[in-house]
């Protein structure tokens, strides 16, 4: 079974990639999209719009959407096999929700080369074509394990030689108090409920970003992102 990814950005850099593409459905006169498919070899459906937002139950398609095979899923164990020279970098996801979150966080960790993210099978966001569209990309380019047990996980990652920093205000230090030096698996939890209990005592630190206005949290993507490129800076300072 395929899936459907919209989007001209999207769209384009699948092409640029050269990634296996079903069909190309085109309700919009894009030259550069068209050029890129038949350098392909992709077939292209001319189509209406009213026609894509009924295929794709959504109306943000810009005209244009693919249908390509379902994306890729790592394990636990893909994603270490790849770490040799480097301290490794692994998200963890604890029950993320929003799918513009998961893209976001998708396309920060390729920007810092984390090593890959790890979700939950149930009561979580998928790679959905959202996901895959908020990305910008970066859903091709950073492996996604998915596993059943997140604390069963983060034993086995420590196990492996990760410490594990989990964001939390209870209990919890300046995000800018460590130096992330060693191998770390990072913890972003739930939008609303944050870290399930378990995952929480699993964690070796917690961590927290100073808030001095009158908004007491920040959007999931955010927080990952200020976190993952403090860990970048530690790692690499000018």
């Amino acid at each position: 079974m395929g899936q459907y990814l919209y989007g001209k950005n999207v769209v384009k850099q699948l092409l640029k990639d050269k990634t296996a593409i079903q069909e190309l459905y085109l309700a919009v006169n894009d030259p550069q999209i068209i050029a890129l498919a038949q350098q392909n070899g992709v077939k292209v459906t001319k189509v209406e719009r009213r026609y894509l937002d009924k295929l794709l139950k959504n109306s943000n398609h810009q005209g244009v959407a693919v249908l390509k095979e379902e994306y890729k899923m790592y394990s636990v164990d893909d994603i270490l096999a790849d770490i040799h020279d480097h301290a490794g970098l692994i998200v963890v996801l604890d029950e993320l929700s929003d799918p513009h979150n998961l893209g976001a966080i998708l396309r920060t960790c390729d920007c810092v080369g984390a090593d890959g993210i790890i979700i939950k099978k149930n009561n979580a966001v998928g790679l959905t074509a959202t996901v895959a569209k908020t990305s910008a990309g970066a859903i091709d380019t950073v492996k996604v394990a998915s596993v059943t047990n997140l604390t069963k996980t983060l034993e086995y990652l420590k196990s492996k030689g990760y410490w594990v920093y989990g964001t939390g205000f209870v209990d919890a230090k300046d995000y800018r108090q460590s130096d992330y030096q060693e191998n770390v698996v990072l913890v972003i939890g739930n939008e609303g409920k944050g870290m399930s209990r378990l995952v929480k005592e699993s964690c070796d630190h917690i961590i927290k970003l100073p808030m001095v206005g009158k908004i007491s949290s920040l959007n999931a993507s955010c927080a990952a992102a200020v976190l993952l490129y403090e860990i970048y800076n530690k790692r690499f300072p000018l």
